[in-house]
């Protein structure tokens, strides 16, 4: 998860580089992390119905494999075409090996501090993301070889993930070896018209999961730090640095976060915290002169919050054998919201002339993350009101059990 995504957020603080040095757009830069996204909306699917029958560990070698192949031909060539091919080979392995891990947990932890579980494996992920907006500043000699160096940096990341990979398929060999493991069982085959038969509960969570999403990454992974050097004077190294916290901060809060609500329940509430103050953030940034740290503070607290709630929440409205599935559908729709947004963001940039001597002109994409927000906030709503009924699956209880 580290490596993985090291390499996605590897894009981010190279924006000012690859606009300099290579004339790309804002429009261009987004579609870099948009056509990640592009395999996505079907491949991740097929993602998890291979990880519910390949079997997880599998999963995760053949696509952490497909994930380096593609991050090294991002990072061979100028031409916007090769990286953009490149990101995209990337994004076909990258958004798979996520689902194969987190059905990996849902398996492994399921009744057993599940939240807690997925709070540290996405705290990992984190610490990834928190180093590769720090990158400008530890491996500022690479930065200023140009725009490069940097890249192959996140090569040798995603190679770090294959052979973290590699080492998951012998320890759970060895596992199983010793310990009389309880697995689910197989999946039927799959009818395709049972994926839309999931509960309203769980479409709730997936209507949260793509609205929040579309803001999160496409504004901290794609823009944030280029609209911080733009609209508010900064340096690459401090942009990067202001912008690394909230992955600094996620990498302890989110395992906290999920710890907590193991133990006290309340997850719609949470869903429904995290993400107003989210939308807090967008008319902060763009109306008043507040310090940077308040925005920063608060995304931090809902990146660490509604992800730590979100994921494991999953589990216990859909049956086992039937989870890769679910990751995998729910993955799905995140992507289309992640390549629309991260387009749509660049294309509001340009057709408002922002940059540095125009900072007003990042103000229609502020608007969009806010109206984002408001969305994934009303999801949240939603799902609390079903939940604290008589169709609720205990997710507002204490370490509820599964309604599978």
């Amino acid at each position: 998860m580290f490596g993985n995504y090291y390499a996605y957020d590897s894009i981010g603080p190279l924006a000012d580089h690859l606009q300099r040095l290579l004339g790309f757009t804002d429009t261009q830069i987004g579609l870099l992390n948009a056509i990640y996204s592009l395999p996505n909306i079907f491949m991740v699917l097929i993602g998890g119905i291979i990880a519910d029958r390949m079997g997880t560990r599998k999963a995760t070698l053949l696509f952490a494999a497909i994930c380096l192949v593609g991050v090294v031909i991002t990072a061979i060539s100028p031409s916007f075409y090769v990286m953009a091919a490149g990101r995209l080979i990337f994004g076909l392995g990258a958004e798979s090996m996520i689902v194969a891990i987190t059905t990996a947990l849902g398996q492994w932890f399921v009744g057993r501090q599940l939240g807690f579980a997925f709070g540290v494996n996405l705290s990992i992920a984190r610490a990834g993301s928190w180093a590769a907006d720090l990158s400008p500043t530890w491996a500022k000699y690479f930065y200023d070889q140009g725009w490069q160096p940097p890249l192959w940096l996140a090569s040798a990341f995603a190679l770090v993930a294959l052979i973290a990979s590699a080492a998951y398929y012998v320890l759970e060999v060895r596992a199983e070896a010793h310990y009389d493991l309880e697995r689910p069982a197989p999946p039927d085959r799959i009818v395709w018209s049972d994926l839309w038969r999931f509960d309203r509960s769980y479409w709730y969570v997936v209507g949260l999961c793509v609205t929040f999403y579309a803001v999160i990454f496409p504004f901290r992974s794609t823009f944030a730090i280029k609209y911080f050097q733009h609209a508010h004077g900064m340096s690459l190294q401090d942009a990067s640095t202001l912008n690394s916290y909230v992955f600094f901060a996620a990498i302890f809060a989110t395992p906290a976060f999920g710890l907590m609500v193991d133990w006290i329940g309340r997850r719609a509430f949470f869903m429904a915290a995290g993400t107003f103050m989210l939308f807090a953030v967008f008319p902060l940034l763009g109306y008043t002169h507040a310090s940077l740290w308040i925005s920063t503070v608060l995304i931090g607290i809902s990146f660490s919050l509604v992800p730590a709630v979100l994921w494991p929440a999953v589990p216990y409205l859909v049956e086992p054998n039937r989870l890769g599935t679910a990751y995998g559908l729910m993955t799905m729709l995140q992507n289309v919201g992640l390549m629309s947004i991260n387009i749509l963001a660049g294309a509001l940039n340009d057709q408002a002339g922002a940059s540095a001597e125009n900072p007003g002109g990042y103000l229609p994409m502020l608007w969009l993350f806010a109206g984002l927000s408001l969305f994934g906030f009303v999801f949240a709503a939603a799902l609390r009101r079903r939940e604290t009924g008589p169709e609720g699956h205990d997710l507002e209880k204490p370490r509820p059990r599964s309604k599978s």
